[in-house]
């Protein structure tokens, strides 16, 4: 691994630990993701990592891709400024061996595996956690790579909270959000919406054949939800998030998406005795996507995740908690595309246990899917963290995964592969984490093998999914935040190997673009009303193609921020990214923002 000039972040990194069966939807200080089960924000087994509301706000974000290149372990791939294709990749992974969930949906297109990143409202969510390492035992296919879940913006105050957000910025820029959220006794509730406009950049201006023109991007997005705890302790609640966007993009003459995201469900939580908590839940996504050339119609893609979960949390003793349910999928495609097979369902069971014995905590999960197309896959994993003192941690994990492949690897007309298996990985992990009164410290190991992963190649035929006899991702992830001259400092860095291992071709090359260096550094610091600070992030090179041919060169981007509060509700915000207006590439031929400003007037109460 190449040395490389560093750089920034401002994540919330914690874990899990200390049993609950606790509302899992009054999420001050509980994490959900790593177990399904709400634990207590302390250092555990698993590496999660938290953005809440506070640091979204403090971090001035533009997008969701904004905050999430600040976590360890996260790469991300974006084809040219706001609005265009994202993926995210966590430790090397593929983009789509990372499960998205929204409010506990599983989300993402079916065809091709990924969320929708760059559509996604920022002002809308209350937070994101960030699960790395394999959670196909608790989760089923796609979580290979890690979990990330999405809170959208809730209530749980009494009375009436409005909130609101102004935002003006470069390329002209602008945003706006608008919210009511609070409650009443036992009820609580969130009404928000949310737009952009921004006339983003020429995102290819290097293509072979270039189209000088503007890429612009604009969005309309609304998130409701509300719930009632009765007085029996049964909770009911239900949330709607719906996103409307149109992307210009360079394919073609004046080429142009409009995409419809609608992520809905409910929830019913209760306790039939004492011990036992049981969750049902149902949910659906859709992903909706008409491209056109001009006002010409060219193709539609339309997907659909049905959802459906039964859970059932045991408090077998105290500290120990066993976790049995069952889940259902069915992903089903529409469109102009021809798929030989437009629909397949899911069905799991699995079991978890956790439990706390002294300085002693252990996770326990197995599953079993079976699968409509590809049968029945079993998982598992063991976590064990051990205190060496009352400030100091060890861990270690175990675990398998796998990923089913997609409708357009499978079925895609043109590039799809019938032929290719599931993708299958081993992963193991050691790490210590600390707490001090000076701050916090982690480090963590893994090594992960993928069996059959799942890569484009051309073999005289065009473009084809095929499988890949190995690939073998080891890396390590360091994290330190802690307060020094009276600033707020934390910062992570991930140094990882995403290697070829396979018989085939291109053998021990490295895996296409994923960064063999990661690293980010986050300063803040309050002066009364004021506020300051600082982010750099910087990433290694990567390759953009299988044969590592074409190298994409490492970068740094510094982002300055400020704000004022004029009173407890109003403040000015003030950004500066990407100060120093460098010039990178995640894609190949597709270039990145450069310089930009963004003044914010911001409103809410506490």
């Amino acid at each position: 691994m190449k040395t490389f000039l560093s750089a920034s972040v401002a994540v919330a990194i914690v874990s899990t630990s200390s049993l609950s069966l606790a509302n899992p939807y009054r999420l001050d200080d509980q994490v959900v993701t790593a177990t399904r089960t709400t634990q207590s924000s302390t250092p555990g087994i698993a590496a999660t990592s938290v953005i809440g509301r506070y640091e979204i706000e403090r971090l001035q974000a533009t997008s969701v891709p904004d905050l999430l290149r600040r976590v360890p372990g996260i790469s991300l791939t974006n084809t040219g400024g706001p609005g265009k294709n994202t993926t995210v990749s966590i430790r090397g992974s593929n983009s789509n061996h990372v499960l998205v969930l929204i409010d506990g949906v599983r989300t993402g297109s079916a065809t091709t595996g990924d969320a929708a990143w760059q559509n996604l409202p920022v002002e809308l969510i209350e937070r994101i956690e960030v699960v790395r390492g394999p959670r196909s035992s608790l989760y089923g296919s796609e979580a290979i790579g890690g979990v990330i879940q999405i809170f959208t913006r809730r209530g749980e105050q009494d009375g009436v909270n409005p909130y609101a957000s102004v935002t003006v910025g470069s390329r002209n820029h602008h945003a706006g959000s608008a919210g009511v959220s609070g409650g009443h006794g036992n009820a609580w509730y969130n009404l928000g919406i949310s737009s952009l406009d921004t006339r983003g950049i020429d995102a290819r201006p290097g293509a072979p054949s270039p189209e000088p023109d503007h890429d612009g991007y604009r969005e309309l997005a609304a998130n409701l939800n509300g719930g009632y705890r009765f007085d029996n302790g049964l909770e009911l609640d239900g949330y709607v998030t719906e996103v409307h966007s149109h992307n210009d993009f360079d394919s073609g003459r004046k080429a142009n998406a409009d995409n419809v995201l609608k992520t809905y469900g409910a929830r019913a939580a209760f306790s039939p005795i004492d011990p036992w908590r049981m969750t049902i839940q149902a949910g659906r996504s859709e992903d909706k996507l008409d491209t056109f050339n001009g006002s010409v119609f060219d193709t539609r893609i339309d997907t659909r995740r049905d959802s459906f979960g039964w859970q059932n949390d045991v408090e077998i003793a105290k500290d120990q908690l066993l976790t049995l349910g069952y889940d259902y999928l069915d992903d089903s495609v529409n469109g102009t595309t021809d798929f030989r097979e437009d629909s397949r369902d899911n069905h799991g069971i699995y079991a978890q246990y956790l439990a706390d014995f002294g300085r002693h905590s252990w996770q326990l999960g197995l599953r079993s899917d079976d699968n409509e197309a590809h049968g029945r896959h079993n998982t598992g994993s063991v976590g064990y963290g051990f205190a060496l003192s009352q400030a100091i941690q060890a861990t270690l994990s175990y675990g398998t995964a796998y990923k089913a492949p997609t409708f357009n690897q499978l079925y895609h007309p043109f590039y799809g592969n019938p032929d290719i298996t599931d993708e299958t990985s081993k992963n193991i992990e050691a790490g210590l984490n600390g707490e001090h009164g000076w701050g916090d410290w982690s480090v963590a190991v893994f090594h992960n093998e993928i069996d059959d992963l799942i890569a484009y190649f051309n073999q005289g035929d065009g473009l084809r999914a095929y499988n890949i006899d190995k690939a073998v991702i080891r890396g390590v992830e360091m994290g330190l935040g802690s307060q020094w001259l009276s600033w707020d400092w934390r910062t992570n860095l991930t140094l990882q190997d995403p290697a070829n291992r396979s018989s085939r071709a291109n053998q021990g090359e490295l895996l296409p673009r994923r960064a063999e260096q990661l690293f980010n550094l986050d300063v803040d610091r309050r002066f009364g009303s004021v506020g300051v600070g600082a982010s750099v992030h910087a990433e290694g090179r990567r390759w953009d193609n299988t044969q590592n041919t074409n190298e994409l060169s490492g970068y740094n981007t510094v982002d300055l921020r400020a704000q004022y509060w004029f009173s407890h509700a109003w403040r000015v915000q003030v950004s500066v990214t990407n100060l120093f207006d460098t010039d990178y590439e995640t894609a190949r031929t597709y270039q990145q923002p450069g310089r930009a400003g963004y003044l914010t007037l911001r409103y809410q109460p506490i």
